[in-house]
């Protein structure tokens, strides 16, 4: 059995720390100063990756290419069948004029304000989408819908990055809750309370924080009531499903709630029309395709996906033909040092019938009610392949690092150096979460990861274990901005293909300034507010 070293270099923690990180930078001195397409970026911190496992942490070849193998085919399965099952209900959508009559129902029924679109799309919507699909497929969605109302593609794609934060910690319907659980074995129901007493502060403030971004101190003054209703709301209902009713069902409760309490609010108020920000005339004239559809049908292929995910997983449909596949050669070939030498397993759970596979059917569903020809529907799977298949190799070559990392025990190394800076650690403790998401791209791979180095730390430091295994999650989810595998799905669909780097550099400063927020946050929940802190065994 391979023993993890956490200390390689000469025994020193701090030097192997520096070697340990040496990935991680490349991938984003690659992506964010020398802007090179987010696969390449990836290649090289895996090529880095494997000569400091091999050569310093003397991980067997064998081991570090099965690690690397294994990480590759979960990213096929079932994170990029969920991305290209998502994009391709959006290639049904767009093909049968259902994404056009979408456009159309928001035109005539939003005020002819930009800025009013960039709220209900990038962040009610979205939110929406996340808690149905995630892994960037919200990113892609929401960023077309704003550049057909005349948003450049970076400012889109930028503006929803951000705004793809909040809802992350309970996506896919609380599975990133779950995993914490299981890890930390701390109750889920807990850890679910605590993340919703962090989140929507962020959750609150960020329609104020993308829009000062976008119109300046002008569009706050203006929209600051919409602001106020749409990040108020979304916070409110994250706060009470999180903590009161099914933590797994908190992403959709929020977005529809903050939604509908949206729409309905533009029913009363609108802001002064401001011609800076108004839709261009020549968008406003509807398409083709949208004269012969009602615009109110532009929501079928979204609220299909709604219902279709939210049953497949309240009746655990995603269980039938499940397959633990105990991966040959790597599981449990490993120790864990900083676990006590515990075995590291290596189990690639095969769900046919995925969440991935539930979106599938939503697409079939979809093509069907819009009467979508059997050749339409072909050429809508090959334009998804032709969409994808770079985010695909991207998403191998990063999710493959983020498991070469795990198992050689470099992440380990990282995450014991941050945890031994003593009191420090209430600060970038944060940032553990954020590195791991960063690289795989999942808030659920980040809490696998690093959630149960949290309680340890918290534990040797006399911090609440509650708080710091919530914050891994809560931190996690400001890595998801930046992360190679958010960015490389959410340009698939746009202009901006292969100029990955270009949008990480504009949204890796807004992603530390958000984690620096929640560092604050997390210090006066510690020492200035811990009743705030839910006590073991409080939630539903």
């Amino acid at each position: 059995m391979f023993q993890q070293i956490l200390a390689p270099v000469g025994g020193s923690l701090g030097l192997s720390f520096i070697v340990a990180v040496l990935p991680v930078l490349a991938v984003l001195t690659l992506l964010g100063i020398l802007r090179r397409p987010a696969w390449e970026a990836a290649l090289a911190g895996l090529a880095i990756g494997l000569i400091a496992a091999v050569a310093v942490w003397r991980m067997p070849v064998g081991l570090a290419a099965d690690a690397v193998l294994n990480g590759a085919v979960f990213a096929l399965w079932p994170v990029m069948w969920i991305v290209l099952s998502a994009l391709l209900l959006y290639n049904i959508a767009v093909k049968s004029g259902r994404f056009d009559a979408f456009r159309a129902w928001l035109l005539t029924n939003l005020p002819n304000d930009r800025r009013v679109v960039l709220v209900v799309i990038g962040f009610c919507f979205g939110a929406l989408l996340e808690g149905v699909s995630g892994f960037g497929t919200p990113v892609a969605i929401t960023s077309s819908l704003l550049i057909l109302v005349g948003f450049p593609a970076l400012e889109a794609l930028v503006f929803v990055l951000i705004f793809n934060t909040a809802p992350v910690a309970f996506g896919a319907l609380g599975v990133p809750v779950t995993v914490l659980g299981a890890v930390t074995g701390l109750p889920a129901h807990t850890l679910a309370a605590m993340i919703g007493r962090q989140l929507p502060f962020i959750a609150i403030a960020l329609p104020f924080y993308v829009m000062a971004l976008y119109g300046g101190r002008r569009s706050l003054r203006a929209l600051w009531p919409l602001l106020l209703v749409a990040g108020g709301s979304f916070a409110l209902s994250q706060f009470v499903s999180s903590n009161y009713l099914d933590y797994a069902l908190t992403d959709v409760l929020s977005a529809l709630g903050s939604l509908g309490a949206t729409l309905i609010f533009l029913r009363t108020w609108r802001p002064a029309p401001d011609p800076e920000f108004a839709i261009d005339a020549s968008i406003l004239n509807v398409q083709a395709p949208t004269r012969t559809v009602a615009s109110w049908q532009g929501w079928l292929p979204w609220l299909i996906a709604s219902v279709v995910v939210i049953l497949w997983t309240h009746f655990g449909v995603f269980l039938v033909g499940e397959q633990k596949i105990h991966w040959p050669g790597l599981d449990n070939a490993i120790a864990i040092t900083l676990y006590d030498n515990r075995p590291y397993a290596a189990v690639w759970v095969f769900q046919p019938l995925t969440t991935g596979t539930a979106i599938l059917i939503s697409a079939i569903i979809t093509t069907l009610i819009v009467r979508l020809s059997l050749a339409d529907f072909i050429a809508c799977i090959g334009q998804t392949l032709r969409q994808a298949w770079l985010a695909v190799i991207t998403v191998m070559l990063i999710i493959g690092l983020a498991y070469l990392m795990n198992y050689s025990g470099m992440a380990y190394t990282l995450g014991k150096a941050v945890a031994s800076t003593g009191h420090l650690f209430v600060f970038l403790s944060p940032f553990l979460g954020w590195v791991a998401v960063l690289l795989s791209g999942s808030d659920t791979s980040g809490n696998a990861l690093f959630g149960n180095l949290q309680v340890v730390a918290a534990h040797q430091l006399h911090f609440d274990p509650v708080l710091f295994a919530a914050t891994n999650s809560s931190g996690g989810v400001m890595g998801k901005m930046v992360s190679p595998q958010n960015i490389a799905t959410g340009v698939a669909v746009t202009r901006l293909k292969g100029q990955e780097g270009v949008v990480f550099a504009r949204t890796f400063w807004h992603s530390i300034i958000v984690t620096l927020a929640l560092s604050i946050i997390v210090a006066a929940q510690q020492f200035l507010f811990p009743w705030i802190i839910p006590t073991l065994g409080v939630g539903r």
